[in-house]
């Protein structure tokens, strides 16, 4: 996701058609690959229902499979929303991420981003880098106590 459009979800008062629009631009990837084509179909009726919560769900659940909401929450103006993918753990051990928006929908899409940023860079860092020759000082020890 871009930051630009991260940036438009937290100016927004409200969530609209042509905003939706350009969050499913962006990121409805899985809804393109065949057999899936139901999943767009439900999406596009629920933007013609104007239903922005059901609508940021169900992208939730296409998109980010492995992700869960881990809290909803409403305070002093604002809704809250934490995602997760290991709910069951304690808040301290879990890597979540949390945004908030005084419009439920945008508060769950912009959590979405950010999970989804999120994901995109832990894919692209998990990838092994070539073996590279080691430097000049580099020494092989053996740790293991056999005693």
């Amino acid at each position: 996701m871009s930051l630009e459009l991260a940036a438009k979800l937290r100016k927004a008062q409200a969530a609209t058609p042509e905003l939706m629009a350009e969050i499913l631009n962006v990121s409805q990837r899985r809804a393109l690959v065949p057999g899936h084509s139901e999943i767009a179909l439900h999406l596009e009726q629920l933007i013609a229902a104007r239903a922005w919560i059901d609508v940021a769900l169900v992208l939730l659940e296409l998109e980010l499979p492995l992700w869960h909401i881990r809290r909803i929450a409403y305070d002093d103006g604002e809704w809250h929303c934490a995602l997760s993918r290991q709910r069951e753990l304690p808040d301290w051990l879990d890597e979540s991420h949390e945004a908030s928006h005084p419009d439920l929908a945008l508060a769950i899409l912009s959590a979405f981003i950010e999970a989804q940023a999120a994901a995109a860079s832990s894919v692209t860092s998990s990838i092994p880098e070539p073996f590279a020759r080691p430097d000049s000082e580099f020494i092989r020890l053996c740790c293991d106590n056999f005693a």
